[in-house]
């Protein structure tokens, strides 16, 4: 996913009430990047997305300091940081929105260089976002439910593997999800083998877009229903979401008209054992398009 310029915030539309969960699946959204999407607490009130990914922290490793970049909606840098959304993201988990933290993104700077910088960012992540004690709290005191690892460069998935297990031994018996968004690809060359470590994931979060090879070409889906099998027979115990651009403009290939979705691919996805929903690219093109509108109850 691409890190947006900063951009000014605009007033979204009002709030809907939520939808009740009757579906098999349900919908996860990148928010954070275009600061036209509208508060975060506005976009969960939708009733549209059972998780919400705050993207992103998209620098870090390295023993550095991880830094968190919301783009057009805070500056994670000043003293007041982004503890307004820490507001919104509690306000979303009071409605049953659950809400990650996407680290990496395509833009940035994410490298892990050793298991013990591996070790160190799993401290970082729980003590700044997930409950821990850090002076570094961009988000006010708001707890997120878990994580996701939007992985595009770097090539180390033994070191996300390893730091997925001490986040999760750190944690203990607090409950938290751990997500992950690689591309079509299989196996992905960013985290690889570590997502077939079986119970260290929960959701998986493919990327059906920017990649030919495995994504809807704009006349047949057999490879991108190729594709979602290879995936989901590969890794039994994660959830799966088939990730998609919520509009054209939000990727460079791989959109995937409403109406083919609800006809040509949900019916099959649907009935795999893993199956999870749907995954859209980001909010603000959703909003544009109105992409979860169109496939909500189908999903």
């Amino acid at each position: 996913m691409i890190l947006a310029a900063a951009a000014t915030i605009a007033a979204a539309s009002s709030p809907r009430r939520l939808r009740s969960k009757s579906r098999d699946g349900g919908i996860v959204s990148y928010w954070g990047q275009f600061g036209q999407e509208g508060p975060l607490d506005k976009v969960c009130a939708s009733g549209n997305y059972e998780i919400i990914n705050i993207a992103f922290l998209n620098e870090f490793g390295n023993f550095r300091q991880p830094v968190l970049n919301l783009a057009g909606h805070c500056d994670a840098t000043t003293s007041d940081g982004c503890a307004a959304v820490g507001g919104q993201i509690k306000s979303c988990q009071s409605m049953g929105v659950k809400v990650l933290l996407s680290i990496g993104g395509a833009s940035g700077s994410a490298l892990l260089v050793s298991e013990a910088d591996a070790a160190n960012l799993a401290h970082q992540l729980f003590d700044s976002f997930l409950g821990g004690e850090s002076s570094y709290k961009p988000l006010g005191d708001a707890v997120l439910d878990g994580i996701d690892l939007d992985i595009e460069s770097g090539k180390t998935p033994k070191l996300y593997a390893s730091m997925v297990r001490h986040l999760r031994t750190i944690a203990g018996r607090s409950k938290i999800i751990v997500a992950a968004a690689p591309q079509c690809p299989f196996p992905d060359e960013n985290l690889g083998l570590a997502l077939k470590v079986p119970g260290l994931f929960d959701l998986i979060f493919v990327q059906f877009y920017n990649n030919p090879p495995c994504a809807f070409d704009g006349s047949d889906s057999k490879k991108l229903l190729d594709s979602w099998k290879q995936w989901t027979s590969s890794i039994p115990t994660a959830k799966f979401y088939l990730g998609l651009p919520a509009s054209r403009a939000a990727a460079g290939s791989g959109f995937l008209p409403a109406n083919v979705a609800r006809s040509s691919v949900l019916p099959v996805i649907k009935s795999t054992r893993n199956y999870g929903g749907i995954m859209l690219w980001a909010v603000f093109f959703d909003q544009q398009e109105s992409y979860s509108d169109s496939i909500l109850s189908s999903v």
